[in-house]
């Protein structure tokens, strides 16, 4: 089968799924995006160069005038597919950015599927979620409308699969029907426990397993992700633990939502506010893969917090390397951690609820060792690529067939 995958930062979500096929041999894989360093064996590629908008963008219909630049980019792609004599089965894209929207227009008969990660609300997910930082009547009229290109993808899609079933049903009732529940997938034998495992911070300090050792790790240090309140709850935790090593890993930038209103990071505006012995809090920027899996064997507590928005691979392959998981009671997180099971769970604005769970922690590691056993266990049972895989090419081949596979 001819599956042609499109995504602006191929692989994105897909990276897992593109390996899987290539190396099937039955396939012929090719991607659509922006960047040129994806060239995995056996995949063909088409990159494309998004141009500046030639206008003003007026801020109610800026996004769909995005959406639009990059569909029409994607068509472009298309055509120099179809010159070199290249005809899909299938098409797997993510409508996000736009890229899906003329598709339907390119390759008329071709099945069409769609990665639906997210749809936006103005209410009941993360925007007005934090009591302190609502939008007033325009901008939630703005982010109605930055669904319209997502609608028209919907509309034209013969099918789609949402990561989790929060998010699936964050999506419209009437297109519902029409999309699956297939979870990306986590590298399981990569991300395992080792009590041997060790990790030196840029100082030169060596953490180890069985260490007092709390983890935090987000693309973005923000407040989607909880930032703001898991800094909150360090004072408390260096004060009650004295030998406790904090470790943060992610980007100063805020990839989802705001800066800070008068500038800089969110890093710095918390480290003027707070006072506590910073020579015990380690900021390790962006990592590699080998590092941060260290990181996640090497921890005593790992906390994630989110706002209710798309659920973070790290989660979940924190809990595949039997991490305790200190996590939000929030929608995405509640789908996957049961309190005091597989995980903990603390209200996503308690700083000092987060505070006494890491003392717990750290106080009295053995007390919670069946929970990180069945943390891995659920990671094992439920998100591992040996059973998300085959998940995901079945509901492949089955829109590539005209059928409607279980939702």
């Amino acid at each position: 089968m001819r599956i042609l995958f499109i995504h602006q930062n191929m692989p994105g979500q897909f990276v897992h799924l593109i390996q899987h096929l290539a190396r099937d041999g039955r396939h012929q894989v090719a991607c659509i995006g922006r960047r040129s360093d994806f060239t995995p064996q056996g995949v063909g590629r088409v990159v494309y160069i998004l141009p500046p908008p030639t206008i003003e963008p007026n801020l109610f219909v800026s996004p769909l005038e995005m959406a639009a630049r990059h569909g029409v980019q994607v068509v472009r792609a298309c055509e120099a597919l179809i010159k070199n004599g290249y005809r899909p089965d299938l098409i797997v894209a993510h409508p996000g950015w736009g890229e899906s929207l003329y598709l339907r227009d390119v390759y008329p008969d071709v099945p069409l599927l769609l990665y639906c990660e997210f749809f936006y609300r103005a209410f009941g997910a993360d925007v007005n979620f934090d009591p302190a930082d609502q939008q007033d009547l325009m901008a939630n009229c703005v982010t109605r409308t930055r669904n319209a290109h997502l609608l028209l993808a919907l509309e034209a899609a013969d099918w789609g699969y949402s990561p989790t079933a929060w998010q699936r049903a964050q999506h419209p009732t009437a297109f519902r029907p029409r999309i699956s529940v297939a979870f990306d997938g986590i590298d399981t034998d990569a991300a395992k426990p080792d009590r041997a495992a060790t990790l030196r911070l840029p100082g030169g300090q060596t953490l180890r397993s069985g260490d007092e050792v709390v983890t935090y790790v987000a693309r973005g240090l923000e407040p989607y992700r909880g930032f703001p309140t898991f800094m909150r709850a360090l004072p408390e935790i260096l004060r009650r633990r004295p030998n406790a090593q904090i470790v943060i890993a992610g980007e100063d930038d805020a990839f989802y939502g705001k800066p800070p209103p008068n500038g800089g990071s969110w890093r710095e505006v918390l480290q003027a506010e707070l006072s506590m012995d910073w020579g015990r809090v380690h900021f390790l920027g962006r990592i590699g893969r080998s590092d941060y899996l260290r990181l996640l064997q090497v921890s005593a507590a790992h906390i994630y917090l989110t706002v209710p928005f798309v659920l973070s691979w790290s989660m979940l392959e924190a809990m595949s390397a039997g991490c305790l998981v200190i996590g939000s009671a929030t929608p995405p997180v509640l789908e996957v951690i049961e309190d005091e099971r597989n995980g903990l769970l603390v209200d996503f604005f308690a700083p000092e609820a987060i505070a006494g769970r890491v003392t717990e922690a750290l106080a009295n590691p053995d007390a919670f060792k069946e929970i990180r056993q069945n943390a891995r266990w659920t990671a094992l049972s439920g998100y591992g690529l040996d059973l998300c895989l085959p998940r995901q090419a079945r509901l492949l081949e089955a829109v590539a067939a005209g059928q409607s596979p279980e939702t």
